[in-house]
């Protein structure tokens, strides 16, 4: 971040500097004709210096940083995991008290979720229904390879141009890594560079990809990055009775998606879309922020993810804090003046309120991560925004449950498989994770939508929206 703060810099100095060579020429175009003819030394010191500030700032600047494509895993018909599927599977685990069992099923029939979600391979297993490694692992290569292997059809890359990879899975990380599984699968380059993200919630898959954009863009040489935004529930299911980690096994489900990312320009014609802008908040240091969603064993000794009461107010106070950072770079100077304006007239008369800045005067589309019902809803009265808007978020979490940090992707297939996306839309990433995190990424779609065999909605998108949800 420093070093692209140098960089502007030394842009603006560079313009600074080349406006007023041009206005001193307008003004004294005679005067510096005859200052160069009795000082030429001074006159060549002077170009010289300019050329090497130019050829210092082409050679500087940031790089644009591109998606080429994107792919997002739909497992097959034989994993879809209904209400019944749900319940039948809980009763036969013989492990949850009846008010337990009456809990959960409270929690799914409000949470948004159909009938439609994936789960994991080991839900359907008969007899031991306690998952083991092998289940996770065949979770994570069903997702990965199912997902990159589309990608890589795509984009026409070959596995051996693949200079990074990226990997994130908030709750499973085995050994070798997952990048690891893949540079394997794939046989990458023995010189390819591998990340792996865990730990980050549903944030990840945002965060993954502003890391890449920041190796990316200060790069000196043309890079293909590979990044797999996973999750895994195998591994992770929860069997006590503590009401505050039953939640997750009634809202988390099975998802992936995988992109590929450059910083070469002259991918510009065929990419999908460029990134603009990338944004991360750590909200950690609030003792409340911190322990919001923590994974921890309840008192009978078994494993899960505690979602506490304060995760909704927690996710409300750190997206307002988010957005005040966020605002001055991509909102029109109209919104940031009334804005501005509105925090006076509220300091000044104390029953005045800052008013919220309409984010969607600049954006066309809007990917909420879909953490739950309430989520949205909580990022709908923070943003002030429409049931049109949040549409894409809804009906994502309707068909797919919530896949973690992977569902921004399956709402950005949403808006392509609706054919609402034009060329130079601009469209915003938000996404929430443990720690507490909050992520953005601002892109801008360099085409019209087109139709794309593995769009994980082409089987359904005539079913959607829902009328009622």
């Amino acid at each position: 971040m420093k070093s692209l703060t140098k960089i502007k810099l030394l842009q603006l100095t560079i313009a600074i500097f080349l406006i007023l060579i041009l206005v001193l020429h307008t003004l004294y175009s005679h005067l510096l004709r005859h200052l160069i003819l009795i000082n030429p030394t001074i006159s060549l010191s002077l170009l010289s210096l300019t050329l090497l500030s130019l050829l210092y700032y082409l050679s500087n600047r940031p790089n644009p940083i591109f998606l080429l494509n994107y792919s997002c895993y739909r497992p097959t018909p034989d994993r879809k995991c209904s209400f019944e599927v749900s319940e039948y599977f809980v009763y036969k685990t013989q492990k949850y008290s009846p008010k337990s069992i009456d809990f959960m099923r409270g929690i799914y029939l409000k949470s948004g979720l159909g009938n439609e979600t994936y789960a994991p391979p080991f839900i359907f297993e008969t007899g031991d229904h306690n998952a083991k490694l092998c289940s996770a692992i065949q979770e994570a290569e069903e997702g990965m390879f199912t997902s990159v292997d589309s990608l890589l059809r795509k984009t026409q890359i070959h596995p051996s141009k693949i200079d990074m990879v990226v990997v994130t899975c908030g709750s499973f990380s085995p050994t070798p890594s997952l990048s690891s599984l893949l540079v394997n699968h794939y046989k990458l380059k023995s010189d390819v560079k591998t990340y792996n993200l865990s730990g980050m919630g549903c944030s990840s898959g945002v965060i993954s990809i502003d890391l890449v954009h920041n190796i990316l863009q200060t790069s000196k040489k043309i890079q293909y990055a590979l990044v797999v935004v996973t999750e895994n529930i195998s591994l992770n299911w929860y069997f006590g009775d503590d009401r505050s980690m039953l939640v997750t096994n009634c809202i988390f489900r099975v998802g992936c998606a995988a992109a590929i990312l450059t910083n070469d320009p002259s991918c510009s014609p065929h990419a999908k879309m460029q990134l603009l802008h990338t944004l991360r908040t750590h909200h950690g240091a609030d003792d409340s922020a911190y322990r919001a969603a923590m994974q921890e064993e309840d008192i009978n000794n078994n494993v899960g993810v505690s979602l506490t009461k304060d995760l909704i107010r927690v996710a409300g106070m750190n997206l307002r804090e988010h957005i005040r950072i966020l605002a001055p770079r991509v909102l029109p100077l109209s919104q940031l003046i009334s804005y501005a304006y509105s925090v006076v007239m509220s300091a000044v008369m104390t029953a005045a309120k800052p008013v919220v800045p309409n984010f969607m005067t600049a954006f066309e589309h809007l990917c909420i991560h879909t953490g739950g019902k309430a989520v949205i809803e909580a990022v709908e009265a923070v943003l002030r925004l429409s049931d049109e808007v949040t549409e894409p978020a809804r009906m994502s979490l309707h068909r797919f449950g919530n896949t973690s940090s992977s569902l921004v992707f399956y709402e950005l297939a949403y808006f392509e498989a609706k054919n609402r996306v034009k060329r130079n839309d601009r469209m915003w990433m938000l996404a929430f994770g443990t720690g507490f995190k909050v992520g953005s990424l601002v892109w801008k779609f360099l085409g019209d939508s087109s139709y794309e065999s593995d769009n994980p909605w082409n089987d359904c998108i005539h079913r959607y929206p829902l009328k009622a949800w």
